[in-house]
């Protein structure tokens, strides 16, 4: 599983046009599902976005030291099959990591659910759809989570 985990002042994404998700403060997270991910990695996936220190303390510091939890902040989640994209043979990318589609919306819808516990709003893309994601970044903050099947 890998994750683009993205500080936002705001994120949302559309869909022909459409709004169907958007948020204010927190996390922007782009999702890529393996053909070999379990439960495992959605738990510790959920769990290290949730608990991530990647915000600053009221007093404004350079150290991060609050969670999106600790903030009260907003998760954006869309699911982006290309972060399994092989480029490193030939000039079109191989997606044979990706898992298909069927397991891929059932895992991500999953792993959703598991962010959800938190409390926290969380907004989402549409699955399998081509999505417009505009982001403001703060900071820039981006940073690639990745947990291997074991």
């Amino acid at each position: 599983m890998r994750v683009i985990i993205q500080r936002v002042k705001s994120s949302q994404v559309s869909v022909n046009g459409e709004m169907v998700g958007k948020i204010g403060r927190g996390l922007n997270l782009l999702v890529g599902i393996a053909d070999t991910d379990t439960d495992a990695e959605l738990d510790w996936m959920a769990r290290k976005c949730l608990e991530l220190r990647l915000f600053p303390d009221e007093q404004g510091g350079d150290r991060w030291q609050k969670s999106v939890q600790d903030i009260g902040g907003e998760l954006l989640v869309v699911s982006q099959f290309t972060l399994y994209g092989d480029c490193r043979k030939g000039r079109r990318p191989s997606f044979d990591r990706s898992a298909v589609p069927s397991l891929a919306q059932d895992l991500y819808e999953r792993f959703v659910t598991k962010l959800r516990t938190s409390g926290l709003k969380v907004e989402t893309g549409e699955f399998g759809a081509m999505m417009q994601v505009a982001i403001e970044n703060d900071g820039p903050v981006t940073l690639l989570l990745e947990r291997e099947a074991t």
